[in-house]
């Protein structure tokens, strides 16, 4: 039995960068279960790399930080597929290139930029590609595990979740008249490229893997596992939520051994 159930549908994923991706894994573990899967990608350059390991019939340039891109981007697509079955919005933007400054010395300008492109993009891709989705069909984002205010993460705590938040509302707006459905992933910090450029990420990052109940820092492929879920119909009762995959990092603040750790 297919568990999964999406042999055959077609998904679209936004935001592969390079094989460290998040949205690469999700859309390599949708394509090893029969689905075919279309990228978006946010430059030319971009989609030349990505050609290396993937078609370039199947990728697209979108930057969705300019007004018209995604819609665009629509039209583009359903001269080739009329349905869409799922979207995965694996899309994030920060710039940290004047380094770390305290929460509230963030530029407006900086704000904005991130906002437009790691929260209102979702709504915008909603808004476009609605008539192409199917009855059914899933939108699942990246969000993040908890909301701390971890300092150096910045004024992305607050975008992100205005993401997560924006998740509910297109899941109650969409239901008026479908069954889309929108859910987040809230992954625990991982290794990727744009992790990395994160000031402050690396100590952070072996810190919360020492919260985690296994002690072990959850890898790329379990977040993607969890998207894929969500993107099919095996999920069909979760709606407007956040699926945490952190390994239980966010209730373990007093663990022992980090305790005494901290004491010591």
């Amino acid at each position: 039995m297919d568990f999964l159930g999406i042999a055959g549908k077609v998904f679209l994923v936004f935001g592969v960068a390079n094989r460290k991706s998040v949205a690469w894994h999700v859309g390599q573990i949708l394509a090893q279960n029969g689905a075919t899967v279309l990228y978006s990608v946010r430059s030319e350059a971009r989609k030349q790399q990505v050609s290396e390991w993937i078609p370039l019939e199947k990728v697209w340039v979108c930057d969705v930080e300019h007004e018209g891109e995604i819609e665009r981007l629509r039209s583009t697509i359903e001269k080739q597929y009329p349905s869409i079955d799922g979207i995965v919005h694996s899309i994030a933007f920060a710039n940290f290139s004047d380094g770390w400054k305290p929460f509230y010395e963030t530029k407006r300008a900086d704000f904005l930029q991130a906002a437009t492109i790691s929260c209102f993009s979702l709504v915008e891709v909603a808004k476009f590609f609605k008539t192409l989705l199917s009855k059914n069909a899933s939108v699942v984002t990246m969000g993040i595990s908890s909301q701390v205010a971890a300092v150096h993460y910045g004024y992305m705590s607050p975008i992100k979740a205005a993401l997560e938040s924006t998740v509910r509302f297109l899941a109650k707006s969409f239901s008026a008249d479908s069954e889309v459905r929108f859910n987040a992933v809230g992954a625990g910090p991982l290794k990727t490229s744009a992790s990395a450029g994160i000031p402050g990420f690396l100590k952070n990052y072996l810190f919360a893997e020492q919260l985690t109940l296994r002690k072990r820092a959850i890898t790329t492929t379990e977040v993607a596992n969890a998207a894929v879920f969500l993107l099919s119909p095996s999920s069909s009762g979760i709606n407007g939520q956040t699926l945490v995959v952190n390994a239980g990092m966010d209730f373990n603040y007093f663990d022992e051994t980090v305790v005494e750790k901290a004491i010591s």
